[in-house]
């Protein structure tokens, strides 16, 4: 009898199985965790060029007197047709 459950116990795959699960969840967990991290750090940098270019446009454009650049100025469109 003894002998027959050890058997039966050892036969069955269904614990290994749901660990085996697990471990491939917590794998891809890990790895997607890493990825995020990176890309988030990433997204810090070209956010932070981003605002270094604005601002800088933003003094330039205010310094010039606001010339010509602009897409509403003196030309004086009515939009009359």
């Amino acid at each position: 009898m003894l002998r027959k459950l050890t058997s039966k116990f050892l036969k069955d795959e269904s614990g290994a199985t749901a660990i085996e699960y697990g471990l491939i969840a917590a794998l891809v967990s890990v790895a997607a965790i890493t990825a995020l991290g990176q890309m988030g750090t990433a997204l810090v940098d070209i956010f932070g060029t981003v605002e270094t270019e604005l601002t800088a446009a933003s003094v330039s454009a205010s310094g010039s007197g606001g010339g010509s650049t602009g897409s509403t100025g003196s030309t004086g469109s009515t939009g009359a047709g």
